[in-house]
């Protein structure tokens, strides 16, 4: 626990002062997290991170995450889908070159994982830079009080497991008191912080980002459970890897847009 508590002091010292100034610092932070998180998933599918496919994957999640005001040199008709077909081409001829001993299974596995960390570390930073600190918090503290209410919840009143094959210490009331918790949140952020929409509006937002990363926490959690591995990497002593502790952000920031709230 104590090493736990060092780590999250220590990341909240070098990323609070990131949030705060946005711009050019948060693109290079959200850039740097997304490499870390890549360097990850080929950590746990034991596969070499000094390669060129790993190096190439590095250029795909850096394509995904660049802000879109990076492109504007670009040619018109060109814009961040095509450099991604161009990496993912890349990646393909790479079962030619190696003899099929990168197959297109690996290819397909690197290329869901560009899109994957990609656009959730893309939307760390353009939440940040076009919306504003107000809104990327409203964002972080949904999903870190949608966990911390889990945790509570489900350790004082959890007797349902919410899916013990992919986490088998997840319950049900625990999933839903993180819910419960979001929620009073959002109320009283919105209240002090206005985000511009109607509370009822704001809660329903609320409400569907504290379920959508939950899932995305469990999607992880399968993604060890089929790796075979405790945790995503070592990074961040007690806390795991940084896939382990952006997770359900990866799920929740691109919904952001999706909502049309970015």
């Amino acid at each position: 626990m104590k090493q736990r508590v060092i780590t999250a002091v220590v990341a909240l010292i070098i990323f609070i002062p990131i949030l705060i100034a946005g711009g050019i610092w948060i693109d290079v932070a959200a850039a740097v997290l997304g490499l870390v998180a890549m360097s990850e998933i080929f950590i746990m599918r034991k596969k070499i991170i000094v390669s060129l496919e790993a190096l190439v994957a590095g250029l795909g999640v850096l394509a995904m995450i660049l802000p879109d005001a990076f492109f504007n040199w670009m040619p018109k008709n060109f814009g961040r889908i095509d450099l991604l077909g161009i990496i993912i081409a890349l990646l393909l001829l790479l079962t030619v070159t190696s003899k099929n001993k990168t197959t297109f299974d690996d290819i397909g596995v690197t290329a869901l994982s560009i899109i994957y960390i990609g656009t959730g570390f893309h939307y760390l930073a353009a939440v940040r830079n076009s919306k504003g600190l107000v809104l990327l918090m409203f964002a972080l503290l949904i999903v870190w009080l949608t966990d911390s209410g889990a945790y509570i919840f489900g350790r004082a009143f959890g007797k349902h497991k919410l899916w013990p094959a992919i986490s088998p210490n997840k319950t049900w009331e625990g999933s839903i008191g993180g819910v419960v918790v979001a929620l009073i949140f959002a109320a009283i952020y919105t209240y002090f912080f206005p985000l511009g929409h109607k509370l009822i509006t704001v809660l329903a937002v609320a409400l569907f980002m504290s379920i959508w990363g939950q899932l995305g926490d469990l999607v992880e959690s399968a993604l060890k459970r089929y790796y075979g591995v405790k945790d995503s990497g070592k990074i961040l002593p007690g806390h795991g890897g940084i896939l382990d502790r952006f997770d359900s952000l990866l799920f929740v920031l691109p919904l952001l847009h999706w909502l049309g709230l970015v």
